[in-house]
């Protein structure tokens, strides 16, 4: 039961304190240079989230043409620049890793 109601108070206090900065803040208008430097927090996150996982597949770093998945993320990083198309940037880069981990292993 303590842990039902300590989740229960815990979402009370984190729903009041964003409902407290809305009713704050709730008129004011974010400033232009504000959101244009936002609009670059998502790329930026994925960037941070990817990489690591491109660059060390294994745990440890690696640039090799055998690091199947750097080249299935440049090949993804093309079809997304060229197409700009979501679906398509999944789909060729999983292929490409699917691909390429059949071929050259993972």
């Amino acid at each position: 039961m303590t842990l039902w109601l300590t989740l229960l108070a815990m979402g009370l206090v984190t729903y009041a304190i964003r409902l407290s900065l809305i009713g704050v803040l709730g008129d004011w208008q974010v400033p232009p240079f504000v959101r244009r430097a936002l609009r670059f927090v998502p790329p930026a996150v994925l960037a941070a989230i990817i990489l690591p996982e491109l660059l060390r597949p294994a745990g440890r770093f690696d640039l090799s043409p055998g690091n199947a998945r750097l080249i299935a993320g440049l090949l993804a990083g093309l079809i997304a620049w060229r197409s700009k198309n979501v679906l398509a940037t999944i789909a060729g880069g999983m292929l490409a890793l699917w691909l390429l981990q059949a071929v050259i292993g993972p």
